[in-house]
């Protein structure tokens, strides 16, 4: 039997925008760029490896979650420190071949006060669950006439 050439490797990627004003008037005052995320144990076995074989169990990315952690995430982490706000409910997409992106966001209204935040998770659910794969940033301070998203990345090849 001959070796297998090819090996599949995943990589996942986020950013994190602060907005302030709405329509037209709307301008990004926040900016993390793109930031190297975990992803988690449960993030291989159940979020990947388990949906692709549809394995009972799996999990499929639905939500984002702000939290207040600063800690970096490691890989045996069940969840971010700190949850913040409700859960985003996610919109995907594929944007290129092998690469799964996620978007959410938080509108101001949702934000009652002024808050510290320093880190973005994915997970499978609206509450409890289980981090697929997150990580930290530099903290900011979201305020309450301001909007907030996440862009998420997870890269193929």
């Amino acid at each position: 039997m001959g070796k297998l050439a090819e090996g599949i490797r995943c990589r996942g990627f986020f950013r994190v925008q602060i907005g302030a004003g709405e329509g037209k008037n709307a301008v990004v005052v926040g900016d993390s760029g793109w930031i190297p995320n975990t992803v988690t144990n449960d993030g291989l076995n159940n979020y990947i490896a388990g949906s692709v074989g549809a394995n009972a169990g799996s999990k499929q990315v639905s939500h984002l979650q702000l939290a207040t952690q600063t800690a970096t995430v490691n890989a045996t982490q069940a969840s971010l420190l700190g949850e913040v706000y409700a859960r985003a409910v996610v919109s995907p997409s594929t944007i290129a071949t092998g690469t799964l992106q996620v978007t959410a966001s938080w509108s101001s209204s949702l934000i009652t006060a002024a808050t510290t935040i320093g880190a973005l998770g994915l997970y499978n659910t609206s509450s409890a669950g289980t981090l697929g794969a997150g990580q930290t940033f530099a903290t900011s301070q979201i305020q309450t006439n301001q909007n907030f998203s996440g862009t998420y990345q997870l890269r193929f090849s």
